[in-house]
């Protein structure tokens, strides 16, 4: 990973997905997926530009299969929002920057002004 993106698993989601103060972007994502490793950048660039505001971990769907299963993750890429432990939104497939840029907006706006 890197300095912007952290990896995350069945161990340290809840502390540190569900109990983060900041809105945080999941990407579920696995080694063999070529849309996945084509996202890629683009998240890295979103964790970059949201660094402060949000954080931006990657969780790898074949070594944690809890919580894939628990959040129903048929395809990947896909990319989850959560905000105060809830899900709030939830893109499958890959996507723009601007895209990603305009979810995280709207929570991290709302997070400000909260």
């Amino acid at each position: 990973m890197s300095e912007h993106v952290k990896e995350v698993g069945d161990g340290n989601f809840e502390s540190d997905v569900l109990k983060s103060e900041q809105p945080v972007l999941v990407d579920f994502w696995a080694q063999w997926c070529a849309p996945c490793r084509m996202l890629a950048p683009t998240v890295e660039a979103v964790a970059e530009k949201y660094s402060g505001n949000a954080q931006v971990v990657k969780l790898n769907v074949d070594e944690n299969p809890a919580i894939s299963q628990r959040y129903g993750i048929k395809g990947i890429p896909t990319l989850i929002l959560f905000k105060n432990g809830k899900e709030e939104e939830r893109v499958v497939g890959a996507t723009s920057k601007e895209a990603i840029s305009r979810m995280i907006d709207k929570h991290v706006n709302s997070a400000a002004s909260a």
